[in-house]
């Protein structure tokens, strides 16, 4: 029985009207400039753009990278019905990533020099070169299902041939600059408050995006099986929820033994008010999630799975925002919060990629219904018998 998938046109009005609104900011941008449209300075060159769209949207884009490791190079096909999604997600997150930079820089048009002047003692170089070729790569990875919609089966096979070698280099790729936007921080070690500066900061970004990739898988898949009616097994989900508990150990031994060894663990209660966005990151994002992904219990309800996805997620988003504005000290007497044409320009860019993931779910053969297909296998042996 085929599952007719879910319509809700209120809710894809409703985003096209968002991207709509949002689209004069875009335009007053280029006609006049960053000044026109931001608070952004001097003293604070660093601002929404930067923590939101480009430090959380390359982690939060990490299930790619993760979910595509785990099923071609490890062999996981348990939990192949969601690694196109999750290819998904993180080929539009790169893409919202490289547009928000175009934004952010103040003359966008010279983004190609990156190509062409290397410069190899900045972190940065690495991180344009790498978010540039693994969106390639992302492209290559999701181009099967625009093959298999169109029927075109030479380039189908083409790319399935080379898919072990293209998930190799994503893996190689994502590490590098999934770091390197920690080692962007090294430069800054008398700006970024004691709490969060450490020479381990490139680990720590590699660890927390390792550990918020299968949490954004179980976060878009129970949304993508609520919206598009896409049935994912309880056991796939469970899987991926298990190995949370274990790489957020590695993270909050890594944070509290680095601590230690800097004599800053003290800081944790005396560093007021930071230190309670520490504890906030800590116990939200850590602390609470080690111990619900670890329970039975959780693991085996949708809903409890969902919400603890949710709290790794928070968790990150706050590190991110933290290491790269609030806890940045910007120039002496600077004060910077961003204006609404910020905000416009960010909720416009997140509007855009929903409208992008639901017309592609309604075009393209993007998730397989696990569920069905597991009930179809049982069908068949009973038949056989």
């Amino acid at each position: 029985m085929i599952q007719r998938i879910r319509s809700f046109p209120i809710g894809t009005t409703i985003i096209t009207a968002i991207v709509i609104a949002c689209l004069p900011a875009f335009v007053i941008r280029y006609m006049y400039g960053l000044g026109a449209i931001s608070n952004l300075s001097d003293g604070r060159p660093w601002g929404l753009w930067i923590s939101f769209d480009l430090y959380c949207g390359v982690a939060l884009a990490a299930g790619g990278f993760t979910l595509a490791a785990v099923v071609y190079i490890f062999g996981r096909e348990k939990y192949h019905p969601v690694a196109r999604p999750a290819i998904l997600t993180a080929f539009l997150g790169y893409q919202l990533v490289i547009l928000a930079l175009l934004v952010d820089l103040g003359q966008p048009w010279y983004i190609w020099h990156a190509i062409i002047y290397w410069n190899w003692h900045s972190p940065l170089f690495e991180v344009a070169i790498c978010v540039m070729t693994y969106t390639a790569v992302l492209a290559l990875e999701f181009s099967p299902a625009i093959f298999e919609r169109l029927h075109w089966n030479v380039p189908l096979r083409i790319i399935r041939a080379i898919q072990i070698p293209l998930v190799i280099a994503g893996v190689v790729l994502s590490t590098l600059h999934q770091s390197s936007l920690g080692s962007m921080l090294l430069m800054m070690p008398t700006n970024l408050s004691p709490l969060w500066y450490t020479p381990i900061l490139p680990l720590l970004f590699l660890t927390s995006a390792i550990a918020v990739g299968p949490a954004m898988v179980i976060f878009e898949s129970t949304i993508s099986s609520r919206v598009f009616g896409h049935r994912i097994g309880q056991d796939v989900m469970a899987g991926i929820g298990r190995a949370i508990p274990y790489i957020l150990g590695i993270y909050l031994l890594l944070k509290l033994v680095d601590l230690t060894a800097r004599g800053n663990m003290g800081l944790v209660f005396t560093e007021y008010p930071l230190n309670l966005l520490w504890w906030a990151e800590i116990i939200i994002g850590v602390v609470a999630p080690i111990v619900l992904f670890s329970l039975p219990s959780v693991r085996q309800s949708s809903r409890k799975l969902f919400w603890s996805a949710v709290l790794v997620i928070v968790g990150l988003v706050l590190n991110r925002f933290d290491v790269s504005m609030i806890a940045l000290a910007p120039r002496p007497g600077t004060i910077y919060f961003p204006s609404l044409m910020e905000f416009a320009i960010s909720i416009g860019l997140v509007a855009d990629a929903l409208l992008v993931i639901i017309l592609a779910h309604r075009l393209l053969p993007i998730a397989e219904n696990h569920a069905s297909a597991e009930g179809q296998e049982l069908a068949q042996g009973q038949e056989a018998t």
